[in-house]
C-alpha cells in the first residue's frame, strides 16, 4: 500500500506517518512535508523521484503528472487500468493525505495583498483531492488531521479501509474543496480591481456583498418537522459562524430542539446579548413579550415576567449573566420550552433536573456584547451579526444585520417638555428592546423593564392599542412610562393612543412629512418627545 502525503497544516503529520510506516505503508510526500517526515527519521520518497521530474515554477508545479494522478484514479477493479498502469510504469497510490494552502487564513489577515492571495490559492492539493475522491472505492482521502486517528484504527484493525469510510472521506473531501472553491471566489469577485495599482503590495478595495454569493453550510442536526409537522427541516450553521452566536450552544440537558425552538430562541439570544447590565428576555412566536433588566438574573426574570405572564407560557428565556439557584428555583415555576445563558451553576442544573425536559442552552456570550459587531472575510462568512440574509422565490435578500446602537448624544429633543434623565434611560431601553419587535412596534417601558409590548400588527395604531391592553391584562399601570416606535408616526393619532394610555415620553425615528404635526401634538399633550434618526423595521 502508498500513501502520498502532502500538507500546508502539518500537525499530527508526523505521528500519523510513523504510525502508517509502522503498517508497511511506503511514504511518498512533496517539499516541506517530506523534509519534515525525513528529518524524524522516517522513508520517504519525494513525488519528483516518482515522476522524474522536478518540482517547477516555485512549486506551483509539482504533483500534476501521470504518476500521480494515474495512480489515484485507476479503478483497481478494472483490467485495463491496471494494465494501462503497468505499461507506464506507475504505482498506484491507495492513501492520501492532504490539506490545502491556508487562503481563508491569508485573506482575513488586514491588509492581505492581491499576491499574497493568489500565491494561496492550491492547485495540486484540490486536484489530487478531487482525484482521490472520485475513486473513493479503491482510495482513501484525508483532507484534516482530525482524520487521522480513526483512519488509523481501522488501518490497524482491519489492514484496510471498509467502503463506508472511504465513501465519508470522500464526501468531506469534496465538501472542502467547495468550501474552499467557495472562499476564493467570495474574495475575488467582491474585489474592485485596478490595473494601473496592480503591484506587489497592492491590496484592492473591496465590496461588502460578492458579486457572487457562495452559502457554506454545515448540518447540525435534522428536525422532527418544522414550522408545521407536514414540513420536513433540518438546522445548519455558517462555516465560520460568529462568536456567541446561537448555533455555537451547548444543550446541557432537555428535548430535541425544534424548528420553532431555534428561530424563538435565536430571537431572544440576539436580544439580550445586546445589553451590557443583567438582562432577561421572553420571547414567543418570534417577539419578545417581556424584556427587563435588574441587579442579577432573578431581578432582571421576574420584571420580564411581569410584563405579560399569559404570553410568557411556554416561551423561550435568555439571560445574559449565569443562571444561578434563584433565578432557577423562579423561573421552575413556569412552563419553559428553552432556557438560555453563557453559564449555569451546578445548583441551578439541580433544579432543573427534575424537569428533564427543558432545554437548557449555553452559550458563551461573545467579547463584544452588547456594542456593533462585524467580522469574516465575506457577506456568507460575516455570520448573522454582520449580514443578515432573507430567502425569496429562487434568490436572496441580503443586507447589513440593524447593529446600529444609539446613545444619549445622538437623540434630538423636539418637545417643548425637555425629558428627565430617568425618562431619558427608561427611552434608550425602550429603543433597544423596539429593535427586536415585529413591525409595526410599539413598546412601552418604566424602570429598566417592558411595561406592554405591540408587534407585528399592520396598523401602528393596533400596535399600540394592543400594547395597553396585554399591560391592562398584566396588572401594569402605563402610567408615566416611555414609549418607543420602531417607525415615524405618520400621523398623530398614534401618538394620541399611547398618550391616553399613559406614556409621558415617546422615541421614535422622525423623518414623516407631518413631523411639524406630530410634535405640536406632544407639545398640545404635554408630552417630552425625541427622535433618533434611525427606523428599526423588522420583517
Amino acid at each position: 500500500m502508498n500513501a502520498l502525503l502532502s500538507v500546508s497544516d502539518k500537525t499530527g503529520i508526523v505521528d500519523f506517518a510513523r504510525a502508517l510506516h509502522a503498517l508497511g505503508i511506503k511514504l511518498i510526500s512533496t517539499g516541506g512535508t517530506a523534509k519534515l517526515l525525513a528529518e524524524q527519521g522516517l522513508p520517504v520518497t519525494e513525488v519528483a523521484e516518482v515522476t522524474a521530474f522536478p518540482e517547477m515554477l516555485d512549486g506551483r508545479v509539482k504533483t500534476l503528472h501521470p504518476k500521480v494522478h494515474g495512480g489515484l484514479l485507476a479503478r483497481r477493479a478494472v483490467p485495463e487500468h491496471m494494465a494501462a498502469l503497468k505499461t507506464h510504469g506507475i504505482d498506484t497510490i491507495d492513501l492520501l493525505v492532504v490539506n490545502l494552502y491556508p487562503f481563508e487564513a491569508t485573506v482575513a489577515k488586514p491588509g492581505c495583498t492581491l499576491e499574497d492571495a493568489i500565491e494561496n490559492i492550491d492547485i495540486g492539493g484540490p486536484a489530487m483531492v478531487r482525484s482521490a475522491a472520485k475513486n473513493w472505492k479503491d482510495v482513501g482521502v484525508l483532507t484534516d488531521a482530525s482524520q487521522y486517528a480513526g483512519v488509523l484504527a481501522e488501518l490497524k484493525a482491519a489492514g484496510k479501509l471498509t467502503d463506508k469510510t472511504r465513501f465519508a472521506l470522500s464526501v468531506a473531501a469534496f465538501n472542502r474543496i467547495s468550501q474552499y472553491d467557495g472562499a476564493i471566489s467570495d474574495y475575488l469577485s467582491r474585489l474592485d480591481f485596478d490595473e494601473t495599482q496592480d503591484g506587489p503590495g497592492y491590496v484592492p478595495p473591496a465590496q461588502l456583498f460578492a458579486g457572487q454569493a457562495n452559502g457554506r453550510f454545515i448540518k447540525l442536526q435534522d428536525l422532527r418537522y418544522g414550522e408545521n409537522p407536514h414540513q420536513q427541516a433540518a438546522f445548519y450553521r455558517d462555516l465560520y459562524p460568529a462568536p456567541g452566536s446561537l448555533v455555537t450552544a451547548t444543550q446541557l440537558q432537555g428535548k430535541e430542539l425544534s424548528y420553532n425552538n431555534i428561530a424563538d430562541a435565536d430571537a431572544a439570544w440576539e436580544c439580550v446579548k445586546s445589553f451590557d447590565v443583567p438582562a432577561c428576555v421572553i420571547v414567543k412566536h418570534a417577539n419578545p413579550c417581556g424584556v427587563a433588566v435588574g441587579t442579577d438574573a432573578l431581578s432582571a426574570y421576574g420584571k420580564a415576567f411581569q410584563t405579560d405572564p399569559t404570553s410568557a407560557f411556554g416561551g423561550i428565556i435568555a439571560l445574559n449573566v449565569p443562571l444561578d439557584e434563584a433565578a432557577a428555583q423562579q423561573i421552575s415555576k413556569q412552563f419553559v420550552e428553552v432556557l438560555m445563558a453563557p453559564a449555569f451553576t451546578p445548583e441551578a442544573l439541580a433544579v432543573f433536573k427534575a424537569k428533564a425536559n427543558v432545554r437548557l442552552l449555553q452559550i458563551d456570550l461573545p467579547a463584544t456584547a452588547g456594542a456593533s459587531r462585524a467580522g469574516g472575510t465575506s457577506a456568507w462568512d460575516q455570520g448573522r451579526n454582520a449580514v443578515d440574509i432573507k430567502r425569496i422565490g429562487s434568490g436572496l435578500l441580503m443586507q447589513t444585520a440593524d447593529n446600529h446602537e444609539i446613545t444619549l448624544a445622538d437623540l434630538k429633543v423636539v418637545s417643548k417638555i425637555q425629558p428627565t434623565p430617568q425618562q431619558l434611560q427608561d427611552l434608550l431601553f425602550a429603543w433597544k428592546v423596539a429593535k427586536y419587535v415585529k413591525s409595526n412596534a410599539i413598546v412601552f417601558c418604566k424602570d429598566g423593564m417592558t411595561m406592554g409590548v405591540g408587534a407585528g400588527q399592520m396598523s401602528r395604531l393596533d400596535s399600540a392599542r394592543i400594547a395597553s391592553i396585554k399591560a391592562q391584562h398584566a396588572g401594569l399601570s402605563l402610567a408615566g412610562t416611555a414609549v418607543a416606535s420602531d417607525a415615524f408616526f405618520p400621523f398623530r393619532d398614534g401618538l394620541d393612543v399611547v398618550v391616553d394610555a399613559g406614556a409621558t415620553s415617546v422615541i421614535q425615528p422622525g423623518g414623516s412629512m407631518r413631523d411639524p404635526e406630530v410634535i405640536a401634538a406632544a407639545d398640545e399633550r404635554g408630552v417630552a418627545m425625541v427622535l433618533t434618526g434611525v427606523r428599526h423595521f423588522r420583517h
